[in-house]
């Protein structure tokens, strides 16, 4: 694995863990019934995961264009981190409309 290509697991990991992180946050807005906030956390997190989802597609271009990409531990790792904040976002965002749901009532 090349300088460039630990750089790109790296943002995959350090973004990931930032969307989970903001997506942890906006469950604890919405417990707390910070409604707003807990929408600009989860705004966050589709940020962070965007920024993810770029670093993905240049390794995904360099693939499709002959440039073989290898698969290390770090880069399953990586994208590992990268789906669990994923799931934990999609979940989050449910999280978050059922406290909504349950503060309205």
């Amino acid at each position: 694995m090349d300088e460039q290509q630990q750089l790109v697991v790296m943002q995959l990991i350090m973004a990931g863990g930032n969307a989970k992180g903001a997506a942890v946050e906006a469950i604890r807005a919405a417990k707390a019934g910070d409604f707003t906030q807990a929408e600009t956390k989860l705004k966050e997190a589709d940020q962070f995961l965007a920024e993810a989802h770029q670093a993905q597609t240049g390794m995904l271009t360099a693939e499709a264009s002959g440039q073989h990409q290898p698969v290390s531990l770090l880069m399953v790792h990586g994208q590992d981190h990268v789906m669990t904040a994923i799931t934990f976002r999609d979940l989050a965002g449910e999280i978050v409309a059922l406290h909504e749901q349950i503060a309205s009532r």
